[in-house]
């Protein structure tokens, strides 16, 4: 009994984590929408305040032209916009770079201290209303700005989270088509987050906040966006998600490179849910608590383990019974567990002969993402994770 309980508990889990809570949450904006059918977001398009451009930069000279061309060509009164740029430890001759350009305020600090403190020390200067995260090694989509800033027209809206798009090609790794199929239903859900209440934080390759909003945050955290984002949230504000505002960049060269980034997130995962603990309570949070529950505390914490251990708990099960028919449920369970595995070992067979197979490559991918979720949880409860990003080599 406790063996069959366990499984339906883990397969709950599993199932909740990755199609139930987005079918629930698409039903619920349904609803919503046949219920009050004339109650849209009605945003001003001719809303056109000053914003600001925020970038920080550790040794980036490869990237440093290409992003400041982008920012220059975004569809946006140049003369509204604040261009703030703040390097953190660079040595590259990142800064001498950026002060070729007349337009940008650099501030340069010799001393690496990580990027949290970088966009505190960086905030202070920022003079306009709207203050607008991005990454250097992301190109913006020409209307990012006003998708952006219109949404800011609803005063109820304290953030504005922007699309994260994966630049896909022929030649695709497994990190590659595994992170673009990831971004593509991680988007699908956002925007459903946001049709029924709010987007549940934001990534760092593009959001925008109210920057009378900002407040500091401890320099070592390694989840800034969402920190920001959700702390924010709590005050009361919606997270406005723009898929129109969108920013682009190559996939992790690999899967080594796109796991070390993934340990580094599951991480900061576990130091969010410590540093918010608060907005677990949906006596105060109402609807918040359980979009955030639901689309991030389960996948940072519960849902990787349940997904490597289910299997044994299921073989522990059939062998129980004794019974490998397949018209038995449990070992008909069993034996697509491991079709799945089967299909996600070939997926790291054929990433490592370079054989591009992409069916191959999405089960390798969720395979190592949940993998990943382990480490990051036990590399932060052992006090092992760096502040500091050690950056994944791009495509």
């Amino acid at each position: 009994m406790m063996l069959t309980i366990l499984f339906w508990g883990l397969l709950f889990i599993l199932f909740y984590t990755y199609l139930g809570y987005g079918l629930v949450l698409w039903l619920l904006v349904k609803i919503k929408h046949l219920i009050s059918p004339h109650k849209k977001n009605h945003y001003k398009e001719s809303f056109e305040p000053e914003v600001c451009l925020f970038v920080t930069a550790y040794n980036e000279k490869d990237y440093i032209r290409q992003k400041i061309e982008n920012s220059f060509a975004l569809d946006y009164p140049k003369e509204k916009i604040q261009y703030v740029w703040v390097t953190d430890g660079s040595d590259d001759g990142t800064p001498d770079l950026l002060r070729a350009y007349p337009e940008l305020e650099v501030y340069h600090l010799p001393e690496r201290r990580g990027k949290m403190h970088a966009m505190n020390r960086g905030m202070k200067f920022v003079k306009a209303p709207l203050v607008i995260f991005s990454d250097t090694n992301t190109l913006l989509g020409r209307n990012s700005i006003r998708e952006i800033v219109k949404r800011f027209s609803d005063e109820n809206v304290g953030c504005v989270a922007g699309e994260k798009r994966i630049i896909e090609n022929d030649s695709e790794t497994a990190a590659g088509a595994g992170e673009g199929l990831y971004w593509k239903l991680e988007s699908w859900i956002k925007q459903n987050d946001s049709g029924l209440n709010s987007a549940v934080g934001a990534v760092g390759e593009l959001f925008a906040i109210r920057t009378r909003l900002f407040e500091e945050v401890e320099t070592d955290t390694l989840l800034d966006d969402f920190i920001i984002s959700l702390r924010i949230a709590m005050r009361g504000y919606k997270i406005a998600y723009a898929p129109n505002a969108f920013a682009e960049e190559t996939a992790s060269l690999n899967v080594h490179e796109e796991l070390k980034r993934k340990i580094r997130i599951a991480a900061g995962g576990v130091q969010t849910i410590f540093r918010l603990k608060g907005l677990m309570n949906p006596f105060k949070y109402g609807i918040l608590s359980w979009q955030y529950f639901s689309h991030k505390v389960l996948r940072w914490t519960i849902t990787p383990l349940a997904l490597f251990v289910l299997p044994w708990v299921n073989l522990m099960l059939v062998v129980q019974q004794d019974n490998w028919s397949p018209a038995n449920f449990y070992a008909l369970v069993f034996l697509f567990q491991l079709v799945c595995y089967a299909v996600a070992l070939l997926g790291w067979y054929f990433e490592n002969k370079r054989i591009r197979v992409k069916l191959f490559f999405a089960p390798y991918y969720f395979v190592m993402i949940n993998y990943a979720g382990i480490r990051g949880v036990m590399r932060y409860l052992k006090g092992r994770q760096s502040v500091n990003w050690e950056k994944s080599k791009r495509a």
